[in-house]
């Protein structure tokens, strides 16, 4: 055998092993962290999370915010269903545009024109800035509306362009929010017939996190962070926000405006809850909306959630008890509050994981076959590693099944078995989008900037909408 073989023998061999040791090791460690979780699932599943309340619905006009940035596509219908879907009731609906997003604006005006419901906010300055700075243009143009009309709104509700309402939402925000500063609903992606594959994880992961993740903490009653859409906050709880930020309750400096939110509210020791329920008709009342469909969309959603979650969350939020105000975590439960952030944080750390493991197996396929065509020493396995493997199949396993059945419970068998070579899919995403959510994080730390940095949505028929119907009624 050459030297040049050799070498490439040793490199093949030695890192591919070290990298399956690092990846298993992490895999592990994930996997567990997985199982305890579920383990804490099944041990609250007695506990209602959607208890009656103590106090009357509360009266007053709903506000309702959708911030848009090149939305002309998708917001018109989006406005017309909501207004349909809430006819009868008491709200008004801001809608947050740019002065040169011409193409929304000719869109959304003759509907505004029409409709005295709808608001048109415009803001002072060209976009894209951040959500968060759209969000407190409405803000304030409410309290303008406030103080013309000598009047003042009970609740703000937050949804994106693309949302699909339910006509339940708003009656289902006034029985709650007597006793909570914060309620979010689940939301549903929508899996589009064309982009089953990319936009379908979307699904698996919605249905998994808002039908155990987000269950647990309401039922804990720790922090719960907000998905910006389908959530609801009383007036009194955003002007508390406000006054603790000079006026404005959405921080213009974040990428995800909508998780911090939340996770303050908890901070104050405020109430959220999370409200999985029926409607009259026996479906859920939920949000759905649309979800990009090709990988490169997809990976810069996700690269914005990781930056602003996992990256400058960790700068603006801190952890449970290290910042001053943080009265909602009380000492007892601090760990369970942190340990929650850490699975919001760990997602570059899985990613990193994740990597490891791909590349482990590629060298190690690759010494498989150096072995067989150009007489390699045979790849062989410790015991420790042996064992280290099969627990982490077993935990593979149940983690894959856990999806499934969180899938089935949404969308129906079938998208539960595709779920399971889907989550190949999802894994690639993840890495792509920690790798991009670095260089987003590093780029804001330089120019401390931040700018919207949104998806493009288009219209398009979902898969299965009419068994969705039947499959999220209990």
């Amino acid at each position: 055998m050459g030297l040049s073989t050799a070498w490439l023998e040793w490199l093949v061999l030695g890192a591919g092993h070290e990298l399956m040791l690092f990846a298993s090791v992490g895999i592990l460690l994930i996997g567990l962290d997985d199982l305890l979780f579920d383990a804490l699932w099944l041990a609250t599943r007695g506990r209602d999370p959607a208890p009656v309340p103590d106090t009357p619905p509360i009266e007053g006009r709903f506000a309702v915010f959708v911030p848009a940035w090149d939305e002309a596509e998708v917001l018109p219908a989006m406005l017309r269903r909501t207004l349909a879907a809430w006819q009868g009731e008491d709200f008004r609906l801001y809608v947050g545009c740019y002065p040169n997003d011409a193409a929304t604006l000719f869109a959304v005006s003759p509907l505004v024109a029409r409709d005295r419901r709808l608001r048109l906010v415009i803001g002072g300055h060209e976009g894209p800035t951040t959500k968060g700075d759209n969000l407190n243009r409405l803000w304030a143009a409410l309290g303008e509306d406030e103080r013309a009309e000598g009047m003042r709104f009970a609740a703000i509700v937050l949804h994106d362009a693309e949302d699909h309402v339910h006509r339940e939402e708003l009656a289902l925000y006034r029985r709650h929010l007597g006793d909570d500063a914060m309620v979010q609903i689940p939301v549903v992606p929508l899996i589009k017939r064309e982009e089953r594959w990319v936009g379908g994880h979307y699904g698996d992961e919605f249905a998994e996190a808002h039908g155990k993740e987000l269950v647990v903490r309401s039922r804990l009653g720790l922090p719960l962070p907000s998905a910006g859409v389908g959530c609801a906050l009383t007036r009194s709880t955003l002007a508390l926000l406000a006054i603790e930020r000079g006026g404005e309750p959405f921080c213009c400096d974040s990428l995800t405006e909508d998780y911090e939110i939340g996770m303050l509210i908890g901070a104050y020791g405020l109430g959220t809850r999370f409200i999985d329920t029926v409607g009259p008709a026996g479906d859920r009342i939920v949000s759905r909306g649309a979800f990009p469909g090709e990988v490169e969309k997809a990976v810069r959603q996700k690269s914005r959630w990781i930056a602003g979650i996992s990256l400058a969350g960790w700068d603006h939020l801190g952890w449970p008890g290290s910042r001053q105000g943080d009265a909602g975590v009380s000492a007892n439960r601090a760990w369970l509050a942190r340990w929650m952030l850490w699975r919001d944080r760990r997602a570059p750390l899985a990613a990193l994981i994740l990597l490891a493991a791909y590349a482990g197996a590629i060298l190690t396929g690759l010494g498989l076959a150096g072995e067989l065509l150009l007489g390699w020493n045979a790849v062989v396995l410790g015991e420790g590693m042996r064992l280290l493997l099969a627990v982490n199949l077993l935990l593979l396993c149940w983690r894959m099944g856990m999806r499934g059945h969180f899938t089935a419970r949404w969308y129906g068998l079938g998208e539960a078995l595709v779920s399971v070579p889907r989550a190949f899919v999802a894994n690639i995403i993840a890495i792509l989008a920690a790798r991009r959510a670095v260089t987003l994080y590093w780029r804001m730390l330089r120019s401390g900037e931040v700018v919207w940095d949104k998806t493009d949505h288009c219209q398009s028929e979902p898969v299965h909408q009419d068994a969705f119907v039947r499959r999220i009624a209990r």
